[in-house]
Formats: C-alpha cells, sequence, structure tokens
C-alpha cells in the first residue's frame, strides 16, 4: 500500500510539474531582426454588438507591404495576446517567424471582448467585459460579421491586407477557441485558417453539437490545430477534453487538414498552448 502510494504521488508531482511555460528562443526578442509595432486603437463602439464597447490593438510587421498582399490574423482576448510578458507573445513570435520566413508578413489584431455599459454593476474582470460568452460561445455568424463588416474595414483603412482566405487566420482560446472555429465555419470564404487552444467545444451556449454537425457537413476549406490535455475542465458545462477529441475524430473522418496536440495534464489555461504556439503558426502557415 506504501509502495502504491508512493507511485501515485510521484506520478501526481510529475504531472504537476510538467504544467509549467517553456520558453523557446522564438518567445525572446531578438535584436538582429526588423521588429514590427503595436498600436493601441481607440476604443471600438459596435453596431454589430449594439451598446458595447472595447478595447483593441494592431501589429504591423516590419515586413508589411501597402500593397494588399498582407496576410492577417484575428486573435479573441487580445489584451493576453499582445503581451509581450505572457505565455503567448504575439508580435515577438511573429517577429521571429516572419524573419524567417517561416510565415508570411501578418498583420495581427487583437479584439476584447465586448463591454456593455448598461449592464455593469461593478468590474466584471481586469478588461472590463461582460458580452464574452455572449459573442464568443454562440453558433451564429454575428462574431464573423462584426469582424467583417466592422473591424476589418477600420484596419484596412490604414493597413491593406489580403482578400484570400488561405492567409487569413483566426485563433482563440477557451471560449475564444471556440469563437475562432465558429467564424471560419461560418465565413470559410473569409477565414481559412484556425488556431484552437482549450477551446470550449462544449454545452454553455451548444457548441457540443459542432462534431455531429461537421461529420455531415460537406467539407470547408479550412486547416485547423487544436490543442487540449487530460487535465482541462469537466464540469456542468461538459468536458473539454472529450470535446475536444470528438472536435478532432470529427474533422479527421472528413479528412480535414487538421493537428491535434493532446498530453497529460495540463489545466484550464494558456500554458501548454502558449508553449507550443510558435509551433502551431508554424504548422498553421506551412506551404
Amino acid at each position: 500500500m506504501a509502495m502504491r502510494f508512493l507511485v501515485l504521488f510521484v506520478l501526481s508531482v510529475s504531472a504537476f510539474a510538467a504544467d509549467v511555460f517553456v520558453e523557446t528562443p522564438d518567445h525572446r526578442e531578438n535584436p538582429a531582426i526588423p521588429h514590427g509595432t503595436v498600436t493601441k486603437m481607440p476604443v471600438w463602439e459596435s453596431k454589430v454588438f449594439a451598446g458595447t464597447t472595447r478595447d483593441w490593438w494592431v501589429y504591423v510587421p516590419a515586413q508589411f507591404k501597402p500593397d494588399g498582399s498582407a496576410a492577417v490574423m484575428v486573435f479573441q482576448d487580445g489584451h493576453d495576446y499582445v503581451n509581450t510578458k505572457g505565455n503567448w507573445r504575439v508580435p515577438i513570435v511573429f517577429d521571429n517567424l516572419i524573419a524567417r520566413g517561416e510565415m508570411p508578413p501578418t498583420v495581427a489584431i487583437f479584439i476584447n471582448p465586448g463591454n456593455d455599459a448598461s449592464k455593469v454593476t461593478q468590474k466584471t474582470n481586469a478588461w472590463q467585459s461582460n458580452n464574452r460568452s455572449f459573442e464568443y460561445d454562440t453558433l451564429s455568424d454575428q462574431y464573423a460579421r462584426f469582424l467583417l463588416e466592422e473591424i476589418l474595414p477600420e484596419v484596412e483603412k490604414k493597413w491593406p491586407l489580403t482578400k484570400d482566405p488561405a492567409l487569413r487566420a483566426i485563433c482563440g482560446a477557451s471560449s475564444g477557441g471556440i469563437c475562432a472555429f465558429t467564424v471560419a465555419w461560418q465565413r470559410p470564404d473569409a477565414f481559412g485558417k484556425v488556431l484552437s487552444t482549450i477551446g470550449s467545444f462544449t454545452n454553455i451556449r451548444g457548441g457540443d453539437v459542432y462534431p455531429g454537425i461537421i461529420r455531415k457537413t460537406e467539407k470547408k476549406p479550412i486547416r485547423v490545430f487544436l490543442q487540449d490535455s487530460s487535465g482541462d475542465l469537466d464540469n456542468q458545462h461538459g468536458n473539454w477534453p472529450l470535446g475536444n477529441q470528438q472536435m478532432n475524430a470529427a474533422l479527421v473522418f472528413k479528412k480535414y487538414d487538421v493537428k491535434f496536440d493532446y498530453v497529460e495534464g495540463y489545466g484550464h489555461s494558456s500554458i501548454r498552448g502558449g508553449s507550443i504556439f510558435p509551433d502551431a503558426l508554424r504548422w498553421l502557415w506551412r506551404n
């Protein structure tokens, strides 16, 4: 019994010890390469999500050309991805991969979920948002319309972007992950690449139906990178590891270009997703 307890304890400690961010050279600033710029945009007042406001930022690579050839990648929960001290460090990773030709010159758009001031009684979180679940977890074309009718046209007033869906990607974590998939699923003519980490393909607002829908729908021209782990959430909305496994199985069944990073351990965080982010980008932007 004592030996069994020791083995279980060692396994538990090992799993916990692995649950740490792994910084790679791609996550570190390189003074020898060109650096892009990040612009904090004016607070956005949405019409598609009437009554909401939100913060957002735009990264433009040093290699940007104003001829409409630039690729674009949209990030939900933008405050997390634009942070160069966090687990994602998108501006730094983009600088490094673009400089080596491992992804095209790509404009990054970092968007926070919206906040409806009429519904706020107190500060809801660090970035002041109370409309996140409605925007991200709803299975409709509303968020895609928000991007295509409001955000992208505003960006293109200053930085023209490609219209080629193969050069337009969207990324998110948790509810932002299912949001990213929903946008590409609804508008594959506008977004051809999806990066979803710890995606909430569960019954928060009906997202658990996606695997069945994918299996019965004609294949769409989208490439999908999924990430999850055995230690992710299991609650009244569903089981996150199972939901992502079902998503991967359905995409494989329909012969999508899909890659699934699934490991043991790790909770519901950006630790694993951020650690593998450069490799995920290389896979997503290959060829």
